[in-house]
């Protein structure tokens, strides 16, 4: 259990040195600037409403067909700074929760029930001793896949909306951390990378803590898409 842990921890990192990488060679070879002929700038930055709301249905979408989060809300960060871009990818990830939910509830329940029959009724019993807190503490734990979560959650007897609140607030760590190290490809990138390296690391030891505390379902183990 605790290999499987470490291994979920070691996949965010990996997720994060390669991002960090990318920002550090980008300005090594003086190509960051190259980044403002973008898709992300012509579409999204600095485009008003428009845009915020194009990349919020992107993330959704994204996040939806199991797309790292971490990815997003670095994507996030560098179209709208660390605060607003952990918002945004924030939002757009809710909407992405909502969408394999409600696909589960609705269409997919016999494809979910067959498919994950050993894992629903455990995750279940796991989320109904306190549906926000008991969410919140599953995004927050650096295991689980965010997908199969939202999807198991979706033919469960869990109220949506409580659901959907401790998801939101449960991602927005990990997202401002990315958001964070996507804002240093134009401003202070060494400093925010220090800084989002440093906070990456407090999170996976609180993830762990928290694992540790709650003592969470083998089922609920699989490498998280976060």
């Amino acid at each position: 259990m605790i290999t499987r842990t470490i291994r979920g921890i070691l996949k965010g990192a990996a997720v994060f040195l390669g991002l960090a990488g990318a920002i550090a060679l980008l300005h090594a070879f003086g190509l960051d600037s190259t980044l403002d002929t973008a898709w992300i700038d012509s579409h999204i930055r600095d485009h008003g409403l428009q845009g915020h709301l194009l990349y919020i249905g992107i993330a959704g979408v994204l996040t939806a067909l199991a797309v790292p989060r971490q990815f997003v809300s670095f994507l996030g960060g560098y179209a709208f700074g660390a605060a607003f871009g952990t918002l945004w990818a924030t939002v757009g990830a809710t909407l992405g929760c909502m969408l394999t939910f409600f696909y589960a509830r609705f269409a997919g329940q016999s494809l979910v029930n067959r498919r994950f029959s050993h894992r629903v009724a455990r995750v279940n019993a796991f989320l109904s001793r306190n549906p926000f807190t008991m969410t919140f503490i599953i995004r927050c734990l650096p295991v689980g896949n965010n997908v199969l979560t939202n999807l198991i959650a979706g033919v469960s007897s869990i109220p949506a909306v409580q659901f959907f609140a401790g998801s939101f607030i449960g991602y927005i760590p990990q997202h401002f951390i990315f958001a964070l190290l996507g804002s240093g490809v134009h401003v202070s990138p060494v400093l925010r990378t220090v800084t989002s390296a440093l906070l990456f690391v407090l999170s996976s030891v609180f993830g762990y803590m928290l694992y540790r505390r709650y003592r969470i379902d083998r089922d609920l183990e699989e490498p998280d898409d976060q």
